[in-house]
């Protein structure tokens, strides 16, 4: 039998007490040294164990973190979404913090070491500062959208090899029906306090929900997504000859008895509560300073969402600065198109030529599929020259799909949603193709190396892939490194061949990075300076060339999300100094793959240990 390395360690410990012992003089200086690193390897050991089987323990008690992974342990549960839940997950984390804080002797630990124990550190004491704030959190809105992520666990995580996974599938649609009606409890509550989302985000949820229980079995109409789903699956273990047909139409009547007596009336629970707490909701929307202790809670959200100290008026500044930037540089892009008016002009112009195939895809099916082709080029040119600026390549492939049906929104931002640790399953590049003409050509190309390569694919299926760290940071994701890293791809991008070649594709991605740049501005000046959602969607539009549908669509997410767009600029900037300073520092010695394997070697971190970890590389390659 193995002995865990805990075991080991501390076997050794004793053995060490019992030996006599033994002088050192001089001469024993080389032996001190190797004395030390041992010390250093041997409780840089025992602490990565311990973080294995903290986190472990941590992931077992999520089902759908379990699935999220590719695991199969509690396939047939959801989550517990209680407050006491939550409670216990918190004391959990402060337990394990006091323990981490008692049993390891930092100065002993290895520089990689001390980085997990201060990542640690980081981690539970935000999660101790957000659950402070629990009360100010929106359960249901059109970002989060909690409500529609249990069809979607069942539809495209849930995967079914055997009938044992079909009868899994079963129970989480009993166990979806539960989670719901605690998540509307907890609505509830916070709703007696004050707390409500904006009027729109009520709308969403009501519409969403709606679809999901259209269709068959639910109504007498085709076949809704969920239905749909499940008979494909039940189908596949028949024609796998896992499943008798008789036994399958009986797998499917109890699925069907599930979805239209405990699915469909959680749901309409939920409708029936959005609809009620509605009339309660203010006409105009307001940022959460507005909320009780509000601005507290913005700050705590911007530090959170940042990982650093910026105060919202510097952040702000910094916006604006940067939107001064970039509209100097579309200035020169413009020009380069050939049109002759102002920038104001030209923003109206790339807005408002819906019927301009130079600027559009056809709202059609052809469209659509055009678009989805053509994201499949664009990542497709990318992933030939990965290896001339990465030492690290992911093992996952990705894929590009449309937003399922009930949950695709009109102008919504993309998203992806990642792979296996295993591989087992592709990442994959959601795209909200309902509305063509709110998803302009000239953006595909910048979206495509944001949400695919060398963007979040890259990132998030590297860090899962990653070997000789502990499991939490493999896992871990933070927005100011995740989405700083998207946009820093976005900018990356340029540099290598066959990219942004026409002035409309380099547009779009001046476009897209005004596009974080307002962000810093809006985000902080609707939660912290007080402006409507007119006056921010009046902004976005003075300084880009974005729909009237994505403006609107965007502001409405920050009211939702506070500080979560601040992430993305804030991030790329920090990446872009900490490669600037290399640079400067390395000279000739300046290698761009170990400097982005250093980035994406350690997995997520805040940028105060991201940066303590390129300085360190660039110690390290100075000394070669």
């Amino acid at each position: 039998m193995r002995l865990s390395l805990i075991a080991l360690a501390t076997t050794l410990a004793l053995t060490a007490c019992t030996q006599a012992p033994q002088s050192t003089t001089p001469t024993d200086a080389s032996a001190t040294v190797v004395t030390a690193q041992q010390s250093a390897v041997d409780e840089s050991a025992r602490l990565n164990e311990w973080f294995n089987a903290k986190y472990e323990a941590e992931v077992l008690e999520s089902p759908i973190n379990l699935t999220y992974l590719g695991r199969s342990e509690r396939k047939g549960e959801i989550d517990d979404f209680s407050p006491e839940a939550m409670a216990k997950s918190i004391a959990t984390k402060q337990a394990n913090l006091a323990q981490l804080k008692a049993q390891f002797d930092y100065n002993q630990l290895s520089d990689t070491a001390k980085i997990s124990y201060d990542f640690w550190v980081y981690q539970t004491e935000q999660a101790v500062a957000e659950y402070a704030y629990r009360d100010n959190s929106y359960v249901f809105d059109q970002m989060t959208a909690i409500h529609s992520f249990f069809p979607q666990l069942l539809i495209a995580l849930h995967s079914v090899a055997t009938v044992e996974d079909m009868e899994f599938y079963l129970q989480r649609i009993s166990g979806s029906a539960h989670g719901l009606d605690q998540l509307i409890a907890s609505s509830k509550a916070i709703a007696a306090k004050g707390v409500r989302p904006p009027y729109f985000a009520f709308d969403a949820v009501i519409n969403e929900s709606q679809k999901i229980i259209t269709g068959a079995p639910f109504t007498d109409a085709p076949d809704s997504a969920i239905w749909s789903d499940a008979k494909t699956k039940v189908n596949g273990l028949v024609e796998a000859e896992l499943l008798e047909p008789a036994e399958a139409d009986v797998l499917l009547a109890d699925i069907k008895t599930a979805l239209v007596t405990e699915l469909k009336p959680a749901y309409e629970r939920l409708i029936q509560w959005q609809k009620t707490d509605q009339v309660n909701a203010t006409a105009q929307a307001k940022g959460v300073s507005a909320l009780p202790d509000g601005q507290a809670y913005y700050n705590q959200r911007l530090a959170n969402q940042t990982t650093t100290t910026l105060t919202a008026d510097e952040v702000h500044n910094i916006g604006l600065a940067e939107v001064t930037r970039l509209k100097n540089e579309m200035e020169v892009v413009k020009t380069e198109f050939g049109f002759s008016g102002s920038l104001q002009e030209f923003f109206v112009f790339l807005r408002e030529n819906k019927d301009d195939e130079r600027l559009y895809y056809p709202n059609t099916d052809a469209g659509r599929q055009g678009y989805l082709d053509d994201a499949t080029a664009a990542i497709n040119k990318i992933k030939a020259v990965l290896p001339e600026y990465f030492g690290i390549l992911p093992k996952a492939d990705m894929v590009v799909k449309r937003v399922e049906a009930f949950r695709e929104q009109d102008g919504a931002a993309q998203h992806y949603s990642p792979s296996t640790p295993d591989g087992s399953r592709p990442g994959v590049y959601y795209a909200h193709l309902s509305d063509m003409t709110a998803m302009p050509k000239r953006e595909l190309e910048v979206i495509a190396y944001h949400e695919g390569l060398p963007g979040h694919h890259m990132q998030i299926a590297i860090s899962l892939e990653l070997k000789g760290i502990p499991t939490f940071r493999q896992q871990s994701y933070l927005n100011a490194y995740g989405e700083g890293w998207a946009l820093y791809s976005e900018w990356l991008a340029k540099q290598m061949p066959g990219t942004y070649q026409d002035p409309l594709s380099e547009f779009g991605r001046l476009g897209s990075e005004m596009w974080r740049a307002i962000r810093l501005v809006v985000d902080t000046g609707l939660h912290a300076k007080g402006w409507s959602e007119a006056q921010a969607i009046a902004y976005f539009k003075e300084n880009s060339a974005i729909t009237s549908e994505q403006a609107q669509s965007e502001v409405r997410r920050y009211l939702v999300m506070p500080g979560q767009a601040t992430g993305y600029k804030i991030g790329m900037l920090k990446i872009q100094s900490l490669r600037a300073m290399a640079e400067e520092q390395l000279g000739d010695k300046f290698d761009i793959r170990a400097f982005h394997d250093t980035i994406l070697g350690g997995g997520a971190l805040p940028m105060t240990i991201l940066e303590r970890q390129v300085k360190a590389w660039i110690v390290a390659q100075q000394a070669k």
